[in-house]
């Protein structure tokens, strides 16, 4: 605990736990989730994947379209309210308290922010999506009239709108709230440690337990649905490269490689595993990045400043939802994304904190929402503006065909593109370090918190995890392929209502910790 924190509670991390069998277990959260996880897998085996997409699908579309206002101020609210706390007196607190010293330099630091957030997403959406916004695949943002030149500046906007200060103001406002009071205040790594400040002890009976169990669900199924549509596209790579045919037993094969890289990872924890994999992640990443605005440059001169604009004076119109009438296309995407990001909150927003100690809240926020963003315009404007561009020229699978296949939409613009098969066999390891790097710090975050709270648990649960949460994708995919894994998502997805709640009140609840910190800070 920190030397200028005021002390909260009693409470001691990991007094609840169990220790058996080298396990260190939170009682009753590790139980009760294992326990769900295996009704679930249970109930993949009897219940049709197709009619569980369908019910599920109706449900999250329900959902969608009921609380589409309540979504889009909820995200907006959360977006003001970290970057108004960068401008406050309140910024100027450490993480850890007034001595504390980074653990990670800030470029390790950065890249593990990328490789447990978005850096999948980028791959393939950055292609697929700009197209798609583009050419009236799934509606168009604010309606505008497509393959136009304002359809071509909205289609960069939307976009980044999508991946930028919205989704990391919602990843930082989780990672800041839960960093602050475990490394300021002593409190266990737990989301319900949160909520201290507005229910006292009662955070340690059973609504502290449901909010963490919730938050084990969310985390375990969205990572193992996004590590089996991973497989898939992975595998429709291979396979477009290769000229081979391999399916199940491909995507299969995949999960193993994926998992069990993950499993060396957390074995080898944050610094010689998570960090490790993540450097190399981006050193990769970026150096694609950069190739590809070489070889494009024309084409990067174009789109990178039409981004950066359009982006800016686009924001507004595209955060509101009153009066809007491209309702199918802010509920197909931006109500989705929002949802989708709050859901996958607890995951990231835990990892981002873990760490992250040392930093002030300024630099912190500055660093989570403001560079990823920008990265993510750069990224976005390149891989996007290339496409646009295809599709306008009417040149290749893209531009004579549009959006078909969305695994293969970016292997089909690097078909046009010098080098374009060296390119593409440097995508597929970037996907696949991509998919270990999410799943081994996913897998951290569940063992934090089914222990408790506790930094570190060991070894044999960490292994247990991340074994988990490969088994759970080779299953999904076994039983039901496409339809269980879209099915699990929209379910993953409706967990954005309670924990946008959740969310709304950690404002409130941050708030009050930080003010009590500052006070206590300056009466010293």
């Amino acid at each position: 605990m920190s030397e200028v924190s005021i002390k909260y509670t009693t409470y001691k991390v990991g007094q609840d736990n169990i220790q058996k069998w080298g396990f260190d277990i939170h009682h009753p959260v590790f139980p009760v989730s294992a326990g769900l996880i295996l009704v679930f897998l249970g109930a993949l085996l009897i219940v049709d994947p197709k009619v569980a997409q369908t019910a599920l699908d109706g449900l999250r579309s329900s959902v969608i379209e009921t609380f589409d206002s309540y979504f889009m101020w909820t995200a907006n609210i959360i977006v003001l309210f970290v970057i108004a706390l960068v401008f406050t007196p309140l910024g100027s607190i450490r993480l850890g308290g007034k001595n504390a010293q980074p653990e990670h330099s800030i470029v390790s630091w950065l890249a593990m922010l990328f490789a447990a957030g978005m850096g999948i997403g980028l791959l393939f959406w950055g292609v697929a999506e700009p197209t798609a916004y583009y050419t009236d695949w799934w509606g168009t943002p604010l309606d505008v009239k497509p393959e136009t030149a304002r359809a071509e500046r909205l289609a960069m906007s939307a976009t980044i709108f999508h991946w930028g200060l919205h989704g990391w103001g919602i990843y930082a406002l989780m990672a800041l709230s839960l960093a602050f009071f475990t490394f300021n205040k002593g409190l266990p790594l737990s989301i319900r440690s949160v909520f201290f400040p507005l229910f006292g002890d009662r955070v340690w009976g059973w609504l502290g337990h449901t909010i963490d169990i919730i938050a084990v669900l969310a985390t375990l199924f969205g990572l193992a649905t996004s590590l089996g549509l991973g497989a898939q596209q992975a595998t429709s790579g291979i396979n477009y490269l290769f000229g081979t045919h391999g399916e199940f037993g491909m995507q299969l094969a995949v999960i193993v490689f994926v998992t069990s890289i993950a499993i060396i990872s957390v074995i080898r924890g944050i610094d010689g595993g998570v960090k490790v994999l993540s450097n190399i992640n981006m050193a990769i990443a970026f150096s694609l990045l950069i190739f590809i605005m070489v070889i494009a440059f024309p084409i990067v001169q174009k789109y990178v400043p039409m981004a950066f604009m359009s982006y800016f004076k686009n924001i507004m119109e595209l955060s509101i939802p009153n009066g809007r009438e491209d309702t199918q296309w802010m509920h197909g995407w931006t109500v989705f994304y929002w949802a989708w990001w709050i859901s996958w909150s607890p995951f990231v927003g835990m990892f981002i904190a873990r760490v992250s100690k040392g930093r002030t809240i300024r630099v912190f926020l500055l660093a989570v929402v403001l560079v990823p963003t920008l990265v993510t315009l750069v990224w976005m404007a390149t891989f996007g503006g290339i496409a646009i561009d295809q599709v306008a020229r009417h040149v290749g699978e893209l531009g004579e065909n549009g959006l078909t296949d969305i695994s293969l939409t970016l292997f089909h613009v690097y078909d046009n593109l010098p080098l374009g098969t060296l390119i593409s066999y440097v995508s597929i390891v970037l996907v696949l370090i991509f998919f270990i790097t999410s799943s081994d710090s996913g897998s951290l975050v569940i063992d934090s918190i089914t222990a408790g709270g506790k930094l570190d648990a060991p070894v044999p649960q960490r292994i247990f995890w991340a074994s988990v949460e490969g088994l759970v994708a080779a299953v999904l995919l076994w039983v039901g392929g496409t339809e269980a894994l879209k099915a699990l998502q929209s379910g993953v997805v409706l967990t954005a209502l309670p924990f946008s709640i959740i969310m709304l009140l950690m404002c409130v609840s941050l708030t009050k910790g930080l003010r009590s910190e500052y006070k206590h800070i300056n009466m010293r």
